[in-house]
């Protein structure tokens, strides 16, 4: 059973549903990373993805465009994000999870990028564009190596939700709004909708996490008690890394962390 398969079971014993916190690797730079990774830790994260940035990232608002394009600046290069990922796993055994675009993988090879992955102690994968008809490859790769996560949208046909969630392994992500990440546009009538579509149709075969557009703990509990088992929190984590002096960084996320981890505890 995989780190995250495993979380998701220990969760599920505690009647808790998961917080998921994403960041980018690299921004500002990796001191302020490890930083904040320690943050997210006391703060109660279950599990972290971590974003490797890429040139051209489709799904991502200005927020983590801003991000990649200075970890890029930076000279976040994969072996670099690998070393990093290695150092995170010298003080945690936390569920990591590579965000980025498939282009990364395809480049290197899926076989060997994975395998590498794997060795640095990631868990899985989310790559927004990866389509389930160009997946084959990719998840004979990933095959008792490495979760592979894919999104679904409110607009998702239910043919096809069946079809990606069989794919799927970790947890099935659905897509809170239209758009991009980051983007605070309130919760929706249709996501809570979809919240509930989504979970009758993959009827608990998989954990079914909910992200974009989530920033605050009221957001967490609307989406926990519409019946998400993961609610996943990215762009407000990067704003307060962008804003807070790095003499309070950790403090700050870990009390950020914890508002919003106590909205996933059943009452």
């Amino acid at each position: 059973m995989s780190r995250i398969k495993e979380k998701f079971a220990e969760l599920v014993a505690k009647k808790e549903k998961a917080l998921i916190a994403y960041i980018m690797v690299g921004y500002p730079n990796e001191k302020t990373t490890m930083t904040a990774i320690r943050g997210l830790i006391k703060g109660g994260t279950d599990i972290i993805e971590l974003g490797f940035p890429f040139s051209d990232p489709l799904a991502d608002g200005p927020v983590i465009q801003n991000a990649s394009m200075i970890s890029l600046d930076n000279g976040i290069k994969i072996n670099r994000f690998f070393n990093i990922v290695k150092k995170i796993r010298k003080e945690t055994d936390i569920p990591l999870v590579l965000m980025t675009y498939t282009n990364i993988l395809y480049h290197k090879g899926y076989p060997k990028f994975i395998a590498e992955s794997k060795k640095a102690g990631i868990d899985g994968f989310i790559l927004p564009d990866m389509s389930i008809e160009e997946s084959k490859e990719y998840l004979a790769s990933a095959k008792n190596r490495a979760d592979t996560i894919f999104l679904v949208s409110p607009n998702t046909t239910k043919s096809r939700i069946e079809r990606i969630a069989k794919s799927s392994s970790g947890f099935l992500y659905l897509v809170a709004v239209y758009g991009t990440t980051g983007v605070k546009t309130g919760i929706q009538n249709y996501t809570i909708k979809a919240i509930k579509e989504v979970k009758k149709i993959t009827k608990g075969k998989i954990p079914v996490g909910v992200g974009f557009g989530v920033s605050t703990p009221n957001d967490v509990k609307k989406y926990i008690n519409a019946g998400a088992d993961a609610v996943i929190v990215g762009s407000a984590f990067l704003k307060l890394i962008e804003k807070t002096p790095h003499n309070k960084l950790e403090l700050d996320i870990t009390a950020f962390t914890k508002s919003l981890k106590r909205q996933t505890v059943k009452k």
